[in-house]
């Protein structure tokens, strides 16, 4: 994907393409939150997470009675 923002006309042709036909108001908001989520990702893409163990070996606690 490219590092340049998604603009309002490119979200609706994309989301046309996609058989997700938007109201005219709804371009530049759904440009702005798939902006928002590269911009996530591509922080979450910069993390190291070599050091850190996968959540199955996490320890859960023990529950000595799971009834509410």
């Amino acid at each position: 994907m490219s590092t340049a923002e998604l603009t309002a006309r490119e979200a609706a042709r994309w989301a046309l393409r996609a058989g997700l036909p938007l109201e005219g108001e709804r371009h530049a908001d759904v440009a702005a939150t798939a902006n928002h989520i590269h911009a996530v990702i591509a922080t979450l893409r910069d993390l190291d997470f070599q050091e850190i163990a996968p959540a199955t070996h996490a320890i859960a606690p023990e529950v000595a009675d799971a009834s509410l």
